[in-house]
């Protein structure tokens, strides 16, 4: 059966309205910069979104790359993180001059018409350069594999923590002996943290910053929780909304209850809560990204993944994944070389672990090294206990879904909405949402292949 067409004008049509118009940022970051003018056999064009840290994290993997293999010369472009960067690599792909390898959060691969503006990876290749499916944990592996193919390289997962000032937990009686939070299993043990926590803290200060006004946020602590709860989204076929709203209310209760008893200030939003982690605030939840920050202020400090007050552990995780954009002609030698390229790069990921990120190539989360490295040690449980969004085309890093759920959730925890009235908005949402048309291939959820 032949690919079906699209090109550059039906492309832009079916973005119109979905994505930020935005002009594309773009720059070329390390020393592929001038790759393609240089005398290696061998080039791959390399789009990925890192900058700051994880910018400089990847170029320090892609220099010990070059160095590795001097035949290969990589041409590595940072573009503008978000909808820009996404829309800019459909645009490529659907107008025969896509990258010959790319990065996209794993949540939105479904969304990307694999099979029409992604290539599927050679999984003997890749196994040729040492990355096997048994090398990843298997409820990640199976997010990357869409209609029975492999269409995403899974390079880590990015979590959301609970981070605590070990010096303040430890005033207030709240260190176990191994020098870590103690331990809590329902919301009550949690709230009585808290309490605890607040007679400890300093005037001025609020017990916990957890970005009580951000869409994106609250959305992904929702997933968490409502995971941790059993919550369902969709039915196998993704026909029918299966969207749980009581456990939707236990949820936002639970959420809305941080301000209600004060833990957290309503003059302390966003970016605020780190700022008063870092002077003194006992607790900020916050994505492992903030690592380095917290690392390099010197802070007496541990993170562990959200509270599993419902019992059942589980924390918002998402992923950076290479990436094979549609070529028309793909394959050969330039094929072959940006197989072994990701390969390298997830198999050396200990240099990515400083940012943070949890490696998805599990040899190395045994390694001594990785063992030694501190707070990540502490969290990585959460490869084993991730909380996903749905696998439906509007799902993933600043998707639709979270455009469109995230601000009601929000509603719910600021007080502008009751938590039955948000559940209901939420589920409505989920409704028209699964029946919404992909803009990128004209299909809803339930005609777009999805299945592992």
């Amino acid at each position: 059966m032949g690919r079906p067409g699209l090109d550059r004008r039906q492309l832009l049509g079916g973005l119109g309205g979905l994505f930020v118009a935005s002009s594309f940022g773009f720059a070329a970051l390390g020393t592929g910069a001038d790759a393609l003018a240089s005398d290696a056999s061998t080039r791959v064009r390399y789009w990925n979104l890192f900058s700051g840290g994880d910018g400089a994290n990847m170029i320090a993997m892609l220099d010990a790359f070059r160095a590795d293999h001097p035949g290969i010369a990589v041409k590595d472009s940072t573009l503008q993180w978000g909808n820009p960067f996404y829309t800019k690599l459909a645009m490529a792909a659907a107008g025969h001059r896509a990258p010959d390898l790319g990065v996209m959060h794993l949540g939105r691969v479904t969304g990307f018409a694999p099979g029409r503006l992604l290539d599927p990876w050679d999984t003997a290749l890749l196994a040729e350069f040492g990355v096997r499916e048994e090398d990843f944990n298997p409820a990640l592996w199976k997010r990357a594999v869409v209609d029975g193919k492999l269409y995403a390289l899974p390079l880590d997962i990015h979590v959301q923590l609970c981070f605590y000032r070990k010096d303040v937990l430890k005033k207030a009686g709240l260190l176990g002996a191994d020098g870590r939070m103690v331990p809590v299993g329902s919301p009550e043990e949690w709230f009585d943290v808290l309490k605890e926590a607040r007679k400890a803290t300093a005037k001025g200060l609020q017990t916990i910053g957890f970005w009580h006004n951000d869409q994106n946020f609250q959305w992904w602590f929702f997933v968490a929780f409502y995971t941790q709860l059993g919550g369902t989204w969709f039915d196998a076929a993704r026909t029918e909304v299966t969207f749980d709203t009581g456990k939707a209310v236990q949820v936002l209760e639970f959420l809305r209850r941080h301000v209600t008893d004060g833990f957290a200030d309503p003059g302390f939003g966003g970016g605020a809560g780190a700022e008063q982690f870092l002077n003194g605030s006992p607790f900020v939840w916050e994505g492992n990204w903030s690592v380095p920050v917290f690392s390099g202020a010197k802070l007496d400090y541990g993170a562990t993944p959200l509270p599993p007050v419902f019992g059942r552990p589980a924390t918002h995780a998402e992923s950076h994944a290479f990436v094979l954009p549609h070529q028309s002609g793909r394959g050969g030698a330039t094929d072959e070389a940006a197989h072994r390229l990701a390969a390298y790069v997830v198999r050396h990921a200990r240099q990515w672990a400083a940012g943070g990120h949890i490696p998805a190539y599990t040899p190395t989360l045994s390694t001594a090294a990785y063992r030694k490295l501190d707070p990540q040690s502490e969290y990585v449980s959460a490869m084993d206990h991730q909380a996903n969004e749905p696998k439906v085309w509007f799902a993933g890093s600043t998707g639709i879904l979270a455009q469109r759920v995230g601000p009601i959730v929000v509603s719910a925890t600021t007080g502008s909405a009751g938590p039955e009235t948000a559940a209901g908005r939420m589920r409505s949402a989920l409704t028209g949402l699964l029946a919404t048309k992909n803009p990128m291939d004209g299909r809803t959820a339930a005609e777009g292949g999805a299945a592992a």
